[in-house]
């Protein structure tokens, strides 16, 4: 003889994402009676397969209109529905019956029946020309009309409003939702307002989405619950919570788009957005510094001092901010950058410079690596885009840097298999311009530019433009600023030799462009130090 299966709990579906609409069995079987949903676990070691359910009852419709006293429905509200209801022996209630009509002809065509016992579900009838649960109970046409994720709270919402206005639900559960509002589309149109009121876990949320975008623009409102539902608010008697959540529920628009009368949070947020100054004065005169949230790009040929004035900018980042700094320098290994960062404190080259005790060498470094301001990515050599974009976030996030520094672009190109180096790099852009978005960095990246054809090269003091970046016009589309720097490196003064112009490229800030300071390279020092142009000459200025 078979053993009766008996209710045991509910639990999350697998499938559809409901939070508790998965009935587990004593045998191991499981049914989600989410409508549409249609998952089933088989009990014999089978578990995690998914078979359609076909119905196997013929419409059952029976029991009386009366009240639901344990969810605070009214006999008037079921009566509205046609929700029935079944007593056992105990004069308690066993079962509710929510009744689907024909779209057309309006009779009913299938039920779903719940056991209060266990809250298990099972639907018999037919649905396939059924409209939408309540449908038959309003007329076409309206101010506003709710849809929910389920019966019951359809009834909740019209218990609250005092059926002041029509409410429906769906019929097939979350994962349904979108195939049951296309179908009854027309008809939800008629409406001037429609109101998305779906359970606030996944399921219901990713259902809300997925159907706000099929109505005419302004008119779908989705409303935010405190609670898991419409019926659990009316239990706990949080009505005018609800009614709240309901008059505030805003017109969805899709993602991106910002009203104009929602700005001003924005505007203030960014009028205080602090300006750090350059260590060179008249960069400064021109860009007026820069500030978290920008992606500034620093570029020139080779041997220019790119590396030199970006270690000036990590030291000057420690003095001038008291923030985190992360540091990705992928042509040189960890050793050289810390002493590289050090010897700009030092003003002296240590590497060079074997006067300096090792106990000098440690106040320098106390005073800069070993403030623990500055972290450091231990890596030579290229690598993956998507391993870079992770250090980076976790710099940001997990390290709190509010000042990345990534030296240099083309070393991470290098190591993409595209093929395509203009595609490598827009891909790499893309996600650097976001990432600065997400996470609120400012970043200074370092990239190559391409020899120019037929002109002077860079290295022998020829002008910098935007269209000679290397790779990829993402470079200067994406960044906020970019300075290139120039300089003759076999001219015949050594003075001029070793003085680099520095040339505001692109400045989305201010606007100003050209060139800005020059920097002579100190031997001595190992520092960049703002001086003038070397031939005494600025006809650019």
């Amino acid at each position: 003889m078979a053993v009766e299966s008996t209710f045991v709990q509910h639990e999350p579906c697998p499938k559809c994402g409901s939070s508790d609409n998965l009935a587990r069995y004593s045998d191991g079987h499981a049914v989600c009676f989410s409508g549409g949903c249609n998952y089933y676990e088989h009990g014999n070691g089978q578990i995690g397969q998914v078979t359609q359910r076909k119905p196997t009852r013929s419409l059952e419709m029976t029991g009386v209109t009366a009240a639901i006293p344990d969810r605070r429905i009214s006999q008037s509200t079921c009566q509205r529905y046609g929700v029935t209801v079944e007593y056992g022996t105990a004069g308690q209630i066993v079962k509710h019956h929510y009744p689907y009509h024909h779209k057309d002809t309006g009779a009913v065509t299938g039920t779903k029946v719940r056991m209060t016992e266990n809250k298990s579900f099972y639907a018999t009838g037919e649905f396939n020309e059924a409209g939408l649960f309540g449908q038959q109970a309003f007329k076409a046409g309206g101010k506003y009309i709710t849809i929910t994720e389920g019966e019951a709270d359809a009834l909740a919402v019209n218990e609250m409003f005092d059926g002041k206005w029509p409410v429906v639900s769906i019929r097939s559960g979350a994962a349904g939702a979108a195939k049951d509002i296309k179908a009854n589309l027309e008809w939800l149109e008629t409406f001037d307002n429609v109101v998305i009121c779906f359970d606030n876990d996944k399921a219901g949320q990713e259902a809300a989405k997925s159907v706000l975008d099929l109505f005419t623009p302004n008119k779908a409102k989705n409303v935010t619950l405190p609670a898991k539902d419409a019926g659990d608010m009316l239990k706990s008697n949080q009505v005018q919570a609800f009614v709240k959540e309901w008059w505030n529920a805003k017109a969805y628009r899709p993602d991106g788009i910002v009203a104009g009368n929602e700005t001003w949070d924005m505007i203030i947020k960014q009028s205080d957005v602090k300006s750090i100054p350059y260590p060179w004065e008249c960069l400064n005169e021109m860009t007026h510094g820069f500030r978290k949230q920008e992606l500034v790009t620093i570029t020139s040929g080779s041997g220019m001092g790119k590396s030199q004035i970006v270690r000036e900018l990590e030291h000057y980042l420690l003095g001038a901010t008291d923030e985190n700094i992360g540091i990705l320098a992928l042509e040189e290994d960890i050793p050289k950058t810390a002493l590289g960062i050090m010897s700009i404190e030092a003003n002296k080259q240590l590497h060079l410079d074997k006067t300096v005790s090792q106990e000098e060498k440690k106040g320098y470094w106390d005073r800069t690596l070993g403030s623990g301001r500055v972290f450091m990515f231990d890596h030579w050599g290229s690598t993956s885009e998507d391993n870079l974009l992770g250090r980076i976030r976790y710099m940001a996030k997990g390290l709190d840097c509010k000042w990345i520094i990534l030296d240099h672009l083309s070393i991470v190109v290098s190591d993409q298999d595209t093929g395509d180096e203009r595609k490598a790099i827009d891909s790499i852009m893309t996600n650097l311009r976001k990432l600065v978005q997400e996470t609120g960095v400012g970043l200074f990246l370092v990239s190559h530019l391409r020899r120019p054809s037929g002109a002077k090269a860079h290295e022998d003091g020829g002008k910098i433009s935007l269209g000679e970046l290397r790779g990829s016009a993402a470079i200067a589309q994406l960044s906020d600023i970019v300075i290139g720097l120039e300089r003759d490196q076999q001219h015949a003064d050594p003075e001029t030799r070793n003085t680099t112009t520095v040339r505001v490229l692109k400045n989305r800030f201010v606007g100003l462009t050209g060139p800005a300071c020059y920097l002579y390279y100190d031997k001595e020092s190992g520092r960049m130090i703002e001086t003038s142009c070397p031939t005494g000459d600025d006809p650019e200025f």
